[in-house]
């Protein structure tokens, strides 16, 4: 099948939105964690399940749309030049994080967050794209194996904890502890969710193509807008969240000399 330009492609509003929520709350995420971080909120990120469940089910929406949308590619006949354009824009902007954070962290930098795992993800996605309903009992295994593995690390094969556990080989997510980096997001057990939205997107453009392809909501339409601009929004984010708090904090200051 002839790949298709951009031009002819029909936008999906409703992954668009879903898209679009997962950007906004991830925003008030951040916004709070920059609040603990400049200590005039603290909160205990790493170990609140407050906080832990709210990251979890953010990466999930973006991890389900990203599959929603390999699904839609698929059926558009996206061919692999398309796609490795968009690729290598994840991948240079998970490098971006990765330099951003070593600036700001250095002992703790983001080494393989959810662009890199979304990288990693992306491709493997598009490999098994021809799996059709297998994608779902994949998801399932993607799902369980971190815990088999972490069984096995602390038991039978603690031998082989360290090596599962060095950076190295700790981005498989086959891990018995978690590393100490600001954004942790490994391929396993994450990619079992990509699949899932990638299984889901193809039942859904097959049967129920309306569900996708239908206007959505009047309160709805700007996050539509905000979702097809998914990449850059989650690079300036955080930076210029933080460059105002940065300057709130130095007039707090000024004010108080």
């Amino acid at each position: 099948m002839p790949e298709r330009s951009a031009s002819h492609l029909q936008r999906y509003a409703a992954i668009d939105a879903l898209r679009g929520l997962a950007m906004v709350w991830m925003t008030v995420f951040h916004f709070c964690f920059d609040l603990s971080h400049f200590g005039w909120w603290p909160q205990n990120f790493l170990g609140d399940p407050f906080w832990t469940w709210q990251r979890t089910a953010i990466v999930t929406l973006f991890l389900l749309c990203a599959g929603l949308g390999q699904a839609v590619a698929q059926a558009h006949g996206i061919g692999w030049r398309r796609f490795s354009r968009r690729w290598l824009q994840v991948l240079a902007a998970a490098m971006l994080v990765s330099f951003g954070s070593w600036l700001m962290f250095p002992h703790s930098f983001i080494y393989f967050g959810v662009l890199h795992g979304m990288a990693v993800m992306l491709l493997l996605a598009r490999l098994t794209a021809g799996w059709g309903r297998w994608l779902w009992p994949a998801g399932v295994l993607a799902l369980l194996l971190p815990w088999l593995a972490q069984e096995l690390l602390g038991g039978p094969l603690a031998h082989w904890a360290a090596l599962m556990d060095g950076r190295a080989l700790n981005w498989l997510g086959l891990i018995s502890r978690k590393p100490f980096t600001e954004d942790y997001v490994p391929v396993l057990p994450w990619l079992g969710v990509m699949w899932w939205g990638l299984a889901a997107g193809q039942w859904l453009v097959a049967q129920r193509p309306r569900w996708l392809t239908a206007p959505v909501p009047r309160a709805a339409r700007p996050l539509a807008r905000l979702g097809r601009w998914s990449l850059s929004y989650y690079l300036l984010h955080q930076p210029v969240m933080l460059g105002a708090l940065t300057a709130l904090a130095w007039l707090i200051a000024a004010k108080g000399a």
